[in-house]
């Protein structure tokens, strides 16, 4: 197992431009949390705009 440590639901944690496609990382709530047999930790987020962004934890940086 990684070194990562799992998010919570309500964290606040920050998404990767790569993840969202826009210019700048995007800070949201955790809202969903996934242990994918395939994909690993798959964390879910909503942003104040109340966008919701999802992808592999390596996309996710802690606020």
């Amino acid at each position: 197992m990684n070194n990562v440590m799992e998010p919570k639901i309500g964290d606040k944690m920050k998404a990767d431009p790569q993840l969202t496609g826009l210019d700048a990382w995007v800070i949201g709530s955790v809202i969903d949390i996934e242990h994918n047999p395939f994909k690993g930790l798959v964390v879910a987020i909503k942003d104040e705009l109340g966008r919701i962004f999802f992808g592999q934890i390596k996309y996710f940086q802690t606020v």
